[in-house]
């Protein structure tokens, strides 16, 4: 939208059918003091075209055409482009209709006969600005919903663990957003603990970005926690997830990564089940070494073989479970990335700091890689979870 002296000529598209009263308001636009370009037409109809072919800053709109009537005409304006700032144009004895089309989107109006340079000036930079106001509130107040939504859905992806007293382990979890295109991505993660004391830690990423794609996370990491409470493990816990996403998902083709991993109470082993997600970090003892269990495909693409597999995980080391959005950024020229061996190499020059400190440097190193690149283009999601000395 053109801005009251920007030192373009205002547009100004002029709706009337009376050859005698367009030529009246076009020598008081000639005679308002603003640079303004009129483009006259005949009919609603021709307005239209007129709109189409190239918008306006602001519509001089006659209330009775030959072609339409009353606040029928505004509609027809709104239609066309509903951020067009329109002033109505009414005869003495019509002041009614033209508060009704006031009430009915209009900006402001004019009484044919009354109408002075200064006011005809006035009633055009002040509709522009009441519509630019306008159309800001709706873009906030739709931002602002949007940020609420965002937050209910952030809050169903990444919640508190569920813990039992003296659990055994230490957790660390950490989320960033990427805000690139504001989009809501689908990386969620839970962790759970059953009255076995087992240690169950989930991690997945629904593909894409949005809304959608956000609700679908939240009911797979519900579902598994249910299903985990439940007693089932393994493939069939898998199994009844795939069920879920596919009755849960908007469109076909939408599918999930998923990397769940059951923590026993004693031992140096654990269970993995993997459909379609990255490996995982073994971080511990001045180390970093990159795991990557034996798995199936990712939900949704078709039925596998998701078979529990088991993985070391030794003394004072603890899993670090990831989403891809912490390796797949672009980091250089053209399409290089920073890739697994390259998240790697960077957990291995931190390999020395303690749990929480490890995973936000981690963090941190991947968003300053990808900062020459216009940062993370996807969002990031790390659990770390350690057994601790009883």
């Amino acid at each position: 939208m053109t801005a009251p002296g920007d030192g373009e000529p205002l547009r100004i598209l002029l709706v009337e059918d009376d050859r005698g009263d367009a030529i009246l308001v076009e020598e008081l636009i000639s005679d308002a003091g603003v640079d303004m370009r009129v483009q006259w037409a005949e009919s609603m109809a021709d307005a239209e075209k007129a709109i189409d072919a190239s918008r306006p800053d602001c519509v001089l709109l006659d209330l009775h055409l030959h072609d339409t009537e009353g606040v029928a005409g505004l509609a027809r304006i709104a239609a066309r482009d509903a951020t067009v700032p329109v002033v109505v144009l009414t005869g003495l004895n019509d002041e009614h209709v033209a508060s009704a089309a006031v009430a009915s989107g209009a900006q402001d109006y004019l009484v044919k006969g009354r109408v002075e340079p200064e006011t005809l000036r006035r009633a055009v930079l002040y509709a522009i600005e009441r519509k630019r106001a306008e159309l800001t509130a709706v873009d906030l107040h739709a931002t602002r919903s949007r940020e609420q939504e965002n937050a209910r859905l952030e809050r169903g992806l990444l919640p508190s663990p569920l813990l039992l007293d003296d659990p055994g382990v230490s957790i660390v979890t950490q989320y960033r957003p990427s805000r690139r295109n504001a989009l809501l991505g689908g990386d969620f993660f839970d962790i759970v603990q059953t009255s076995d004391r087992t240690v169950h830690v989930l991690i997945g990423d629904v593909a894409g970005h949005g809304p959608d794609e956000a609700a679908l996370g939240v009911a797979l990491r519900i579902a598994w926690r249910a299903l985990t409470f439940a007693g089932l493990r393994g493939a069939e816990r898998m199994h009844q997830l795939e069920r879920i996403l596919r009755a849960e998902r908007a469109r076909r083709g939408t599918f999930a990564t998923v990397l769940s991993v059951a923590l026993p109470p004693e031992g140096s082993t654990a269970t993995a089940v993997r459909a379609g997600h990255p490996g995982m970090l073994v971080h511990g003892g001045g180390t970093v070494e990159w795991v990557e269990p034996a798995g199936g495909p990712a939900l949704g693409l078709h039925v596998g073989d998701w078979t529990p597999h088991h993985v070391e995980l030794p003394q004072g080391a603890g899993f670090v479970l990831i989403t891809d959005g912490l390796f797949e950024g672009h980091v250089g020229r053209g399409n290089e990335r920073l890739g697994e061996d390259g998240l790697l190499e960077l957990a291995r020059s931190l390999a020395h700091l303690p749990g929480p400190e490890f995973v936000d440097a981690l963090i941190d190193a991947v968003e300053q890689q990808a900062q020459g690149q216009g940062g993370i283009a996807d969002d990031i999601a790390v659990v770390r979870v350690e057994r601790t000395p009883r």
